[in-house]
Protein backbone atom coordinates (compact mmCIF):
# COMPACT_ATOMS: atom_id res chain seq x y z
CA UNK A 1 0.00 0.00 0.00
CA UNK A 2 1.46 3.19 -0.77
CA UNK A 3 2.18 6.22 1.58
CA UNK A 4 -0.38 8.32 0.85
CA UNK A 5 -3.12 8.46 -1.93
CA UNK A 6 -2.14 10.94 -4.54
CA UNK A 7 -5.42 12.64 -4.58
CA UNK A 8 -8.24 13.78 -2.51
CA UNK A 9 -10.37 10.25 -2.77
CA UNK A 10 -13.95 12.10 -2.01
CA UNK A 11 -12.61 14.63 -4.25
CA UNK A 12 -11.28 12.80 -7.07
CA UNK A 13 -12.62 9.54 -6.68
CA UNK A 14 -10.94 6.12 -6.01
CA UNK A 15 -10.28 3.28 -8.28
CA UNK A 16 -12.84 0.62 -7.67
CA UNK A 17 -14.42 -2.03 -8.61
CA UNK A 18 -17.84 -3.35 -7.58
CA UNK A 19 -18.17 -7.32 -8.00
CA UNK A 20 -20.38 -10.06 -6.95
CA UNK A 21 -18.47 -12.66 -5.52
CA UNK A 22 -20.37 -16.33 -4.81
CA UNK A 23 -23.64 -15.50 -2.90
CA UNK A 24 -21.86 -11.76 -1.82
CA UNK A 25 -20.95 -8.38 -3.05
CA UNK A 26 -18.25 -6.35 -2.19
CA UNK A 27 -15.68 -3.25 -3.43
CA UNK A 28 -12.38 -4.76 -4.81
CA UNK A 29 -9.31 -2.47 -4.95
CA UNK A 30 -5.61 -2.65 -5.38
CA UNK A 31 -3.45 -1.95 -2.31
CA UNK A 32 -1.38 0.51 -4.40
CA UNK A 33 -4.77 3.17 -4.23
CA UNK A 34 -5.26 3.06 -0.70
CA UNK A 35 -3.04 4.18 1.92
CA UNK A 36 -0.63 2.90 3.78
CA UNK A 37 -1.94 3.15 7.45
CA UNK A 38 -4.39 1.00 8.48
CA UNK A 39 -6.31 3.37 10.41
CA UNK A 40 -6.67 5.52 7.52
CA UNK A 41 -7.99 2.40 5.26
CA UNK A 42 -9.95 2.06 7.83
CA UNK A 43 -11.68 5.66 7.82
CA UNK A 44 -11.06 5.28 4.12
CA UNK A 45 -13.54 2.01 3.72
CA UNK A 46 -16.16 3.24 6.22
CA UNK A 47 -16.22 6.17 3.70
CA UNK A 48 -16.75 4.26 0.79
CA UNK A 49 -19.61 2.16 2.01
CA UNK A 50 -21.78 4.26 3.26
CA UNK A 51 -21.20 3.10 7.46
CA UNK A 52 -21.97 3.38 9.93
CA UNK A 53 -26.14 3.79 8.93
CA UNK A 54 -28.04 1.17 9.05
CA UNK A 55 -29.49 1.91 5.33
CA UNK A 56 -25.76 2.62 4.53
CA UNK A 57 -27.81 5.34 1.88
CA UNK A 58 -24.89 7.47 1.38
CA UNK A 59 -22.23 4.47 0.14
CA UNK A 60 -21.52 1.65 -1.78
CA UNK A 61 -22.64 -0.75 0.98
CA UNK A 62 -26.31 -2.58 0.63
CA UNK A 63 -27.77 -2.98 4.36
CA UNK A 64 -26.49 -6.26 4.88
CA UNK A 65 -23.09 -7.76 6.22
CA UNK A 66 -23.37 -9.36 2.88
CA UNK A 67 -22.90 -6.75 0.48
CA UNK A 68 -20.96 -4.45 2.85
CA UNK A 69 -17.33 -5.90 1.89
CA UNK A 70 -13.78 -4.90 0.38
CA UNK A 71 -11.76 -7.37 -0.82
CA UNK A 72 -7.28 -5.23 -1.07
CA UNK A 73 -5.51 -7.41 -3.72
CA UNK A 74 -1.84 -6.99 -4.74
CA UNK A 75 0.92 -8.81 -5.82
CA UNK A 76 2.79 -11.24 -3.43
CA UNK A 77 6.16 -11.13 -2.89
CA UNK A 78 5.50 -15.13 -1.83
CA UNK A 79 7.53 -17.80 -4.00
CA UNK A 80 4.60 -19.74 -6.11
CA UNK A 81 1.88 -17.18 -5.06
CA UNK A 82 0.13 -14.86 -8.00
CA UNK A 83 -1.39 -12.51 -5.76
CA UNK A 84 -2.47 -11.29 -1.79
CA UNK A 85 -5.76 -10.84 -0.74
CA UNK A 86 -6.70 -8.94 2.44
CA UNK A 87 -10.50 -8.77 3.45
CA UNK A 88 -12.19 -6.63 5.35
CA UNK A 89 -15.93 -6.66 6.76
CA UNK A 90 -17.15 -3.48 6.87
CA UNK A 91 -19.88 -2.46 9.60
CA UNK A 92 -23.24 -1.54 8.90
CA UNK A 93 -24.37 0.53 11.51
CA UNK A 94 -21.35 0.42 13.96
CA UNK A 95 -18.01 2.23 12.35
CA UNK A 96 -15.61 -1.12 12.90
CA UNK A 97 -13.80 -2.95 10.19
CA UNK A 98 -12.45 -6.35 11.15
CA UNK A 99 -9.73 -8.65 9.38
CA UNK A 100 -10.65 -11.38 11.50
CA UNK A 101 -11.69 -13.85 9.60
CA UNK A 102 -11.87 -14.07 5.51
CA UNK A 103 -14.16 -14.54 3.17
CA UNK A 104 -14.78 -17.01 0.75
CA UNK A 105 -17.73 -15.38 -1.35
CA UNK A 106 -15.27 -12.81 -2.37
CA UNK A 107 -11.70 -14.99 -2.81
CA UNK A 108 -14.20 -15.88 -5.72
CA UNK A 109 -13.24 -12.66 -7.10
CA UNK A 110 -9.65 -12.06 -6.84
CA UNK A 111 -8.48 -13.87 -9.56
CA UNK A 112 -10.27 -12.46 -12.25
CA UNK A 113 -9.72 -9.05 -10.25
CA UNK A 114 -6.24 -9.92 -10.72
CA UNK A 115 -6.41 -10.07 -14.19
CA UNK A 116 -8.81 -7.20 -14.96
CA UNK A 117 -6.09 -5.34 -13.06
CA UNK A 118 -2.59 -6.71 -14.84
CA UNK A 119 -1.81 -8.50 -11.75
CA UNK A 120 -2.16 -12.18 -14.05
CA UNK A 121 -1.28 -12.75 -17.37
CA UNK A 122 -4.34 -14.96 -18.35
CA UNK A 123 -2.04 -18.21 -19.47
CA UNK A 124 -3.17 -21.75 -20.70
CA UNK A 125 -1.21 -23.11 -17.74
CA UNK A 126 -4.77 -24.04 -16.52
CA UNK A 127 -5.58 -25.51 -19.83
CA UNK A 128 -6.72 -23.90 -23.29
CA UNK A 129 -9.00 -20.96 -22.32
CA UNK A 130 -8.55 -21.10 -18.38
CA UNK A 131 -5.95 -19.21 -15.90
CA UNK A 132 -4.97 -20.44 -12.50
CA UNK A 133 -4.75 -17.86 -10.50
CA UNK A 134 -2.15 -18.61 -6.88
CA UNK A 135 -4.09 -16.61 -4.00
CA UNK A 136 -2.51 -15.77 -0.44
CA UNK A 137 -5.27 -15.21 1.93
CA UNK A 138 -3.49 -12.68 4.48
CA UNK A 139 -5.83 -12.96 7.07
CA UNK A 140 -5.49 -16.27 7.82
CA UNK A 141 -2.19 -17.46 6.13
CA UNK A 142 -3.85 -19.93 3.45
CA UNK A 143 -3.45 -20.34 0.14
CA UNK A 144 -6.03 -20.92 -2.42
CA UNK A 145 -5.78 -21.62 -6.35
CA UNK A 146 -8.84 -20.14 -8.22
CA UNK A 147 -8.91 -21.38 -12.17
CA UNK A 148 -11.61 -19.98 -14.42
CA UNK A 149 -12.11 -18.89 -17.96
CA UNK A 150 -10.55 -16.12 -19.97
CA UNK A 151 -10.44 -15.59 -24.20
CA UNK A 152 -8.70 -13.06 -25.93
CA UNK A 153 -6.86 -11.99 -22.78
CA UNK A 154 -9.85 -11.17 -20.74
CA UNK A 155 -11.98 -12.46 -18.66
CA UNK A 156 -14.97 -14.90 -19.18
CA UNK A 157 -17.76 -14.07 -16.97
CA UNK A 158 -21.06 -15.49 -19.23
CA UNK A 159 -21.41 -19.06 -18.48
CA UNK A 160 -23.69 -21.92 -17.51
CA UNK A 161 -22.76 -22.07 -13.85
CA UNK A 162 -25.62 -21.96 -11.31
CA UNK A 163 -25.32 -21.54 -7.57
CA UNK A 164 -28.29 -21.20 -5.54
CA UNK A 165 -29.05 -18.22 -3.81
CA UNK A 166 -27.74 -15.91 -7.49
CA UNK A 167 -30.12 -15.23 -9.83
CA UNK A 168 -29.29 -16.62 -13.91
CA UNK A 169 -26.27 -18.43 -14.32
CA UNK A 170 -22.55 -17.76 -14.83
CA UNK A 171 -18.52 -18.85 -16.14
CA UNK A 172 -17.92 -21.34 -13.06
CA UNK A 173 -15.01 -20.55 -10.77
CA UNK A 174 -12.90 -23.48 -9.65
CA UNK A 175 -11.37 -22.54 -5.87
CA UNK A 176 -9.30 -25.42 -4.17
CA UNK A 177 -7.93 -24.36 -0.84
CA UNK A 178 -4.21 -25.77 -0.05
CA UNK A 179 -3.02 -27.00 3.13
CA UNK A 180 -3.89 -30.79 3.11
CA UNK A 181 0.08 -31.70 2.84
CA UNK A 182 2.30 -32.19 5.82
CA UNK A 183 1.49 -28.48 7.10
CA UNK A 184 -2.00 -29.42 7.44
CA UNK A 185 -4.19 -28.04 10.59
CA UNK A 186 -6.31 -29.63 12.81
CA UNK A 187 -10.16 -29.35 12.28
CA UNK A 188 -10.97 -29.35 15.72
CA UNK A 189 -9.21 -26.53 17.83
CA UNK A 190 -9.45 -28.36 21.55
CA UNK A 191 -9.42 -31.51 19.84
CA UNK A 192 -12.29 -33.19 20.98
CA UNK A 193 -15.64 -33.92 19.17
CA UNK A 194 -18.23 -32.39 21.81
CA UNK A 195 -17.49 -29.42 24.28
CA UNK A 196 -20.57 -28.49 26.49
CA UNK A 197 -20.79 -24.74 26.39
CA UNK A 198 -23.42 -22.91 28.48
CA UNK A 199 -25.46 -26.66 28.63
CA UNK A 200 -25.24 -27.21 25.00
CA UNK A 201 -23.34 -29.66 23.05
CA UNK A 202 -20.98 -27.99 20.50
CA UNK A 203 -19.00 -28.74 17.93
CA UNK A 204 -15.86 -26.61 17.28
CA UNK A 205 -14.70 -26.61 13.95
CA UNK A 206 -11.64 -24.86 11.76
CA UNK A 207 -11.56 -25.63 7.62
CA UNK A 208 -10.96 -22.02 7.02
CA UNK A 209 -13.48 -20.61 9.06
CA UNK A 210 -13.73 -20.90 12.44
CA UNK A 211 -17.69 -22.21 13.19
CA UNK A 212 -19.38 -23.78 16.42
CA UNK A 213 -21.42 -26.56 14.90
CA UNK A 214 -25.17 -27.04 17.56
CA UNK A 215 -27.96 -29.17 16.80
CA UNK A 216 -30.95 -26.52 16.47
CA UNK A 217 -33.27 -29.45 17.95
CA UNK A 218 -31.72 -28.58 21.42
CA UNK A 219 -32.55 -25.16 21.07
CA UNK A 220 -36.43 -26.40 20.52
CA UNK A 221 -36.05 -25.21 16.80
CA UNK A 222 -36.66 -27.35 13.97
CA UNK A 223 -33.69 -25.88 12.15
CA UNK A 224 -35.82 -24.97 8.70
CA UNK A 225 -36.62 -21.56 10.56
CA UNK A 226 -36.91 -18.52 7.38
CA UNK A 227 -33.32 -15.92 8.35
CA UNK A 228 -35.86 -13.03 9.38
CA UNK A 229 -37.73 -15.72 12.03
CA UNK A 230 -34.02 -16.72 13.90
CA UNK A 231 -33.62 -12.74 13.89
CA UNK A 232 -36.61 -11.50 15.98
CA UNK A 233 -35.86 -14.16 18.26
CA UNK A 234 -33.83 -12.30 20.65
CA UNK A 235 -33.85 -14.55 23.76
CA UNK A 236 -32.06 -17.17 20.95
CA UNK A 237 -29.49 -14.42 19.74
CA UNK A 238 -28.87 -13.83 23.11
CA UNK A 239 -27.67 -17.22 24.06
CA UNK A 240 -26.30 -18.24 20.91
CA UNK A 241 -23.60 -15.23 21.84
CA UNK A 242 -22.86 -16.35 25.30
CA UNK A 243 -22.04 -19.43 23.58
CA UNK A 244 -19.79 -17.56 20.96
CA UNK A 245 -17.95 -15.25 23.01
CA UNK A 246 -16.95 -19.01 25.34
CA UNK A 247 -16.36 -20.56 22.18
CA UNK A 248 -13.53 -18.01 21.24
CA UNK A 249 -10.94 -18.66 23.70
CA UNK A 250 -11.18 -22.32 23.16
CA UNK A 251 -10.73 -22.46 19.40
CA UNK A 252 -7.42 -19.81 19.76
CA UNK A 253 -9.31 -16.81 19.06
CA UNK A 254 -8.90 -15.02 22.22
CA UNK A 255 -11.44 -12.12 23.19
CA UNK A 256 -13.88 -12.65 20.56
CA UNK A 257 -16.66 -9.98 21.87
CA UNK A 258 -16.20 -7.52 18.81
CA UNK A 259 -14.90 -10.16 16.40
CA UNK A 260 -16.98 -10.95 13.73
CA UNK A 261 -15.98 -14.92 14.33
CA UNK A 262 -17.03 -17.53 15.11
CA UNK A 263 -19.83 -18.20 12.52
CA UNK A 264 -22.71 -20.16 14.70
CA UNK A 265 -24.43 -22.76 12.53
CA UNK A 266 -27.47 -24.37 13.65
CA UNK A 267 -27.77 -28.25 12.29
CA UNK A 268 -30.73 -30.54 11.39
CA UNK A 269 -31.28 -33.27 9.39
CA UNK A 270 -31.58 -32.66 5.55
CA UNK A 271 -34.67 -31.76 3.88
CA UNK A 272 -34.20 -31.48 0.19
CA UNK A 273 -31.79 -34.36 -0.67
CA UNK A 274 -28.69 -32.87 0.84
CA UNK A 275 -26.42 -33.96 3.49
CA UNK A 276 -27.50 -31.80 6.66
CA UNK A 277 -29.49 -28.27 6.40
CA UNK A 278 -28.01 -25.31 8.39
CA UNK A 279 -28.88 -21.84 9.72
CA UNK A 280 -25.76 -19.44 9.68
CA UNK A 281 -25.52 -16.79 12.63
CA UNK A 282 -22.39 -14.54 10.73
CA UNK A 283 -22.69 -13.79 13.75
CA UNK A 284 -25.51 -11.54 14.75
CA UNK A 285 -27.10 -11.77 11.37
CA UNK A 286 -28.70 -14.78 9.43
CA UNK A 287 -27.36 -15.68 6.43
CA UNK A 288 -29.53 -15.92 3.63
CA UNK A 289 -27.41 -18.83 2.04
CA UNK A 290 -23.88 -19.89 3.69
CA UNK A 291 -20.52 -18.86 2.98
CA UNK A 292 -17.64 -20.49 1.08
CA UNK A 293 -15.65 -21.01 3.96
CA UNK A 294 -18.07 -21.53 6.45
CA UNK A 295 -19.71 -24.46 4.16
CA UNK A 296 -16.29 -26.21 3.76
CA UNK A 297 -16.12 -26.31 7.63
CA UNK A 298 -19.79 -27.71 8.32
CA UNK A 299 -19.01 -30.43 5.43
CA UNK A 300 -15.73 -31.11 7.81
CA UNK A 301 -17.47 -31.34 10.82
CA UNK A 302 -19.98 -33.84 9.68
CA UNK A 303 -17.60 -36.03 8.44
CA UNK A 304 -15.91 -36.85 12.04
CA UNK A 305 -17.49 -39.45 14.01
CA UNK A 306 -19.05 -38.44 17.23
CA UNK A 307 -19.40 -34.59 16.20
CA UNK A 308 -22.90 -32.66 16.41
CA UNK A 309 -23.95 -33.17 13.18
CA UNK A 310 -22.33 -36.71 12.43
CA UNK A 311 -25.70 -38.19 13.27
CA UNK A 312 -27.67 -35.91 11.65
CA UNK A 313 -25.95 -35.98 8.70
CA UNK A 314 -26.40 -38.13 5.45
CA UNK A 315 -23.27 -37.89 3.58
CA UNK A 316 -23.31 -39.48 0.32
CA UNK A 317 -20.45 -41.19 -1.18
CA UNK A 318 -17.49 -39.71 -2.27
CA UNK A 319 -16.02 -35.88 -1.35
CA UNK A 320 -18.99 -33.75 -2.38
CA UNK A 321 -21.24 -32.83 0.66
CA UNK A 322 -24.13 -30.90 0.07
CA UNK A 323 -24.90 -28.29 2.78
CA UNK A 324 -28.80 -27.17 2.86
CA UNK A 325 -29.22 -23.37 3.28
CA UNK A 326 -32.62 -20.72 3.01
CA UNK A 327 -31.60 -20.20 -0.73
CA UNK A 328 -30.73 -23.89 -1.92
CA UNK A 329 -27.63 -26.26 -1.64
CA UNK A 330 -24.18 -25.65 -1.64
CA UNK A 331 -21.99 -28.41 -2.88
CA UNK A 332 -18.65 -28.65 -0.50
CA UNK A 333 -16.01 -31.31 -1.88
CA UNK A 334 -14.10 -32.15 1.63
CA UNK A 335 -11.91 -35.01 2.14
CA UNK A 336 -11.27 -35.38 6.09
CA UNK A 337 -8.53 -38.36 7.38
CA UNK A 338 -7.16 -38.75 11.11
CA UNK A 339 -3.36 -38.25 11.19
CA UNK A 340 -1.43 -39.00 14.19
CA UNK A 341 -0.43 -37.00 16.54
CA UNK A 342 -2.81 -34.37 14.78
CA UNK A 343 -6.17 -35.70 14.89
CA UNK A 344 -8.59 -35.47 11.95
CA UNK A 345 -7.25 -32.91 9.39
CA UNK A 346 -8.97 -31.99 5.78
CA UNK A 347 -6.46 -33.57 3.06
CA UNK A 348 -8.60 -32.01 0.21
CA UNK A 349 -11.15 -29.12 0.41
CA UNK A 350 -12.53 -27.02 -2.72
CA UNK A 351 -15.41 -25.76 -3.92
CA UNK A 352 -17.17 -24.10 -7.31
CA UNK A 353 -18.29 -20.46 -7.18
CA UNK A 354 -19.09 -17.72 -9.57
CA UNK A 355 -18.44 -14.32 -10.02
CA UNK A 356 -19.38 -11.08 -11.89
CA UNK A 357 -17.95 -7.73 -12.52
CA UNK A 358 -20.98 -5.31 -11.66
CA UNK A 359 -18.86 -1.92 -12.54
CA UNK A 360 -15.51 -0.40 -13.25
CA UNK A 361 -14.38 3.18 -12.37
CA UNK A 362 -14.01 5.39 -9.65
CA UNK A 363 -15.69 5.63 -6.42
CA UNK A 364 -16.29 9.11 -4.01
CA UNK A 365 -15.87 8.34 -0.58
CA UNK A 366 -17.93 10.66 1.83
CA UNK A 367 -16.03 13.33 2.58
CA UNK A 368 -14.60 12.87 5.96
CA UNK A 369 -16.50 14.42 8.78
CA UNK A 370 -15.28 17.84 10.34
CA UNK A 371 -14.11 17.89 13.83
CA UNK A 372 -16.73 19.15 16.21
CA UNK A 373 -19.57 19.14 13.22
CA UNK A 374 -22.44 16.26 13.82
CA UNK A 375 -22.75 13.62 11.02
CA UNK A 376 -26.08 14.13 11.26
CA UNK A 377 -29.14 16.45 11.32
CA UNK A 378 -32.43 16.29 11.94
CA UNK A 379 -35.04 17.30 9.51
CA UNK A 380 -36.28 20.14 12.46
CA UNK A 381 -32.45 21.38 11.69
CA UNK A 382 -33.32 22.24 7.93
CA UNK A 383 -34.37 25.20 6.69
CA UNK A 384 -37.93 24.74 4.87
CA UNK A 385 -37.97 21.25 6.35
CA UNK A 386 -40.89 19.22 4.66
CA UNK A 387 -42.09 18.16 8.38
CA UNK A 388 -42.79 22.79 8.32
CA UNK A 389 -44.86 22.74 5.61
CA UNK A 390 -48.69 23.06 5.85
CA UNK A 391 -50.72 20.18 4.74
CA UNK A 392 -53.04 21.11 1.74
CA UNK A 393 -55.75 21.02 3.93
CA UNK A 394 -53.94 24.04 5.85
CA UNK A 395 -52.81 25.91 3.19
CA UNK A 396 -55.19 29.13 3.02
CA UNK A 397 -56.61 29.81 -0.46
CA UNK A 398 -55.58 32.54 -2.32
Amino acid sequence: MTDAVADDPAVDGLPCMLMRGGTSKGAYFLASDLPAEREAIDDLVLRVMGSPEERQIDGLGGAHPLTSKVAIVSPSDEPDIDVDYLFLQVGVESARVSDAQTCGNLLAGVGPFAVERGLVDPSPAAGEGRTSVRIRLLNTGDVATAVFATGDGRVVYAGEQAIDGVPGTAAPIEIEMGGGGDEAAPLLPTGRPIDEIDGARTTLVNNGMPVVLLDAAEFGLTGDESPAELEADTELSARLESIRIQAGPLMGLGDVADQTVPKMLLLSPPRRGGAVSTRAFIPHRVHTSIGVLMAASVAAGVRIPGTVGYALAEIPEGIRVPIEHPSGVFDALVRVEARSGIGYVASYSANLRTARKIFDGRVFPRPPASPGISDQLRPSDLPHSPSDQPRPSERTAP
